[in-house]
């Protein structure tokens, strides 16, 4: 991992389970990585297309939606929707050349801080694996040209 890149990583977290978790991670002191920025929706069924790619757009280097359990929402099928945009939006990012890794989506409960903090160390290291977003050149072409001295130096 490159010292001098820091994955920028937004989560769109459902209010009443997945914020909830992140709460709980944060009380229980789990460590999860700091380049974790949470926005916090009344629930994953109102995240737009445009939402996630806006953050993309942003500077995102990776993206997550995180709502409750399939069967659990507390608006009956919000997180279903939600599913289905993340995977239109996984379309997309392929369609334009980026990764459709770089977004996922997740369901966490309320009590499932643990899970919480391994989703955001897994959205982590996955920017870390795939580098910086494009739309962030500068940052980018450093990460490239200090993965090909990387091979060089193998």
């Amino acid at each position: 991992m490159d010292p001098e890149y820091s994955p920028k990583v937004v989560g769109f977290l459902c209010r009443w389970c997945s914020y909830t978790g992140a709460d709980l991670a944060g009380a229980m002191r789990l460590q999860y990585p700091p380049g974790i920025r949470i926005i916090m929706a009344p629930c994953t069924g109102k995240m737009d297309i445009l939402y996630l790619l806006q953050a993309f757009e942003a500077g995102a280097d990776a993206v997550f939606v995180s709502g409750c359990h399939e069967g659990d929402c507390h608006y009956v099928s919000g997180n279903l929707f939600a599913r289905k945009r993340v995977e239109k939006v996984k379309g997309i990012l392929k369609d334009i050349g980026l990764e459709p890794e770089r977004v996922e989506m997740f369901h966490v409960s309320a009590s499932e801080g643990p899970k919480f903090a391994a989703i955001a160390q897994e959205m982590t290291e996955r920017a870390y694996r795939l580098g910086p977003n494009p739309v962030r050149r500068e940052a980018r072409a450093a990460w490239l040209a200090a993965q090909s001295s990387a091979d060089i130096a193998v």
